[in-house]
């Protein structure tokens, strides 16, 4: 599965079933893009257990806020339609392997 850009209209629906690594990002954001490559990567490698979702901050403000989003990247890593881990920052492509793989059952 490719990564998929979502907006405050269909977040809901996107996070609701399995597990979904959803990055909060913005297009002039500097750490969002370092680990836009890192996301790629997880996505070609984990898509069979884990979905990504994309969520421009600046144009869908209700679902950031909803969830508490202040600075960016947040990942928030979602179980059917639950939050049940988040980091916040660039983190290197081990650390998210191992957060997606200790929720992945």
């Amino acid at each position: 599965m490719a990564i998929e850009h979502v907006t405050d209209q269909n977040f809901g629906q996107e996070t609701a079933e399995g597990l979904v690594l959803a990055d909060f990002w913005a297009p002039w954001c500097g750490p969002c893009k370092m680990i836009a490559p890192v996301l790629e990567e997880i996505d070609g490698e984990m898509e069979e257990k884990v979905q990504i979702v994309k969520l421009d901050v600046d144009e869908n403000q209700e679902t950031a806020g909803k969830y508490g989003v202040m600075s960016i990247p947040t990942l928030l890593l979602f179980k059917d339609g639950k939050v049940v881990d988040q980091v916040v920052g660039f983190q290197p492509k081990e650390a998210l392997v191992d957060l997606i793989n200790k929720h992945a059952s």
